[in-house]
């Protein structure tokens, strides 16, 4: 082979199909790289035992693929047919070779037909993410008035705090989230939907338990109980305490409201909180009156990624639910 070798290129990405029956040097390339644009013939032929049956098939030129399937051998070092006139009939190392081929082939049929399907207008899929807090009825509600209209479009969610959602929808595995606060950063498009109000969740017989409204000031003494740092939820409870005079004194923290509402029942702190889906027996919730205390919901993703058609039906949907994303 050594008088071929000034005939060796990379293949590249923009390779004409006459490309596929050059030889490559493996040890410039993995082999993947080398091998994949020529697997599909090579199966077609092993599959037919003839070339021109083949070629006929895959609609390509039988010069072509006679150059491909000899260049395969050589940068392999084996072959992996015998021939015989026109027929060719696998060896060993080429029935060998062929099973992990098919494997290999299927495999890249089957991800391109679920990435086909995912982006079907009418049965595709959308990667949902969302805070803990809307998922037991604003989530829910919300898909199922969009599907009255969509009803094969399937979702994928996920629940999670802010930051996590919008490093998730950075990785790929997110199309859409609702967060709060409403993110702000160069790679992300975010809109404002809707502002939820937050309560000051006391125990049923704390001092301030008899009242209907409260300013925040008023609980500057006592233990709170937050979620963690990184939650949208505990920066938004710092800032309000900030904006009414004090620092809160964590006592506990958590990852879910319905835990935190737990631990004020149990006496061990207040809380700021959304709205409960449903009551919880054990607690007093109260509307703040100073500093005004709510949280902005929007819905972000990716400014440079394109969408399929289900995801952008729905995101529109969203956005046309501002104003009334929590009603």
């Amino acid at each position: 082979m050594a008088h071929e070798s000034s005939s060796r290129r990379r293949l590249s990405q923009n390779s004409y199909p006459e490309d596929i029956g050059r030889s490559v040097d493996p040890a410039a390339e993995s082999w993947p790289a080398v091998l994949a644009p020529r697997l599909a013939y090579f199966a077609a032929v092993a599959r037919t035992e003839h070339v021109t049956r083949a070629a006929h098939e895959l609609q390509v030129p039988q010069s072509t693929l006679s150059r491909a399937l000899v260049r395969l051998e050589q940068d392999l070092g084996v072959d992996l047919f015998a021939r015989h006139g026109r027929t060719l009939s696998l060896t060993p190392a080429g029935r060998t070779f062929l099973a992990s081929v098919e494997r290999a082939l299927g495999e890249v049929e089957r991800a391109a037909e679920a990435v086909r399907a995912d982006a079907d207008p009418e049965a595709g899929k959308v990667a949902f993410g969302f805070l803990h807090t809307m998922g037991s009825e604003t989530v829910p509600a919300l898909i199922r008035e969009f599907r009255v209209d969509h009803p094969r479009v399937r979702f994928s969610l996920v629940q999670g705090y802010g930051e996590w959602m919008l490093e998730r929808m950075r990785a790929g595995e997110l199309d859409l989230c609702l967060t709060s606060p409403v993110p702000s950063a160069p790679d992300l498009v975010a809109r404002r939907l809707d502002e939820q109000r937050l309560r000051l969740v006391v125990p049923e017989d704390h001092r301030l338990a008899a009242r209907k409204r409260v300013r925040l000031a008023e609980a500057a003494d006592e233990a709170f109980v937050t979620l963690e740092p990184p939650f949208g939820l505990r920066r938004i409870t710092d800032d309000l305490c900030a904006q009414a005079g004090f620092r809160p004194r964590v006592a506990f923290e958590g990852e879910e409201a319905e835990t935190l509402r737990g631990l004020v029942a149990a006496g061990l702190g207040v809380a700021l909180l959304p709205p409960p889906a449903f009551a919880r027996p054990g607690v007093v919730e109260l509307t703040v009156t100073a500093p005004r205390a709510v949280r902005e919901i929007g819905v972000a993703w990716l400014a440079d990624r394109p969408e399929t058609p289900p995801v952008a039906e729905f995101r529109r949907f969203l956005l046309g639910r501002k104003g009334r994303l929590l009603a």
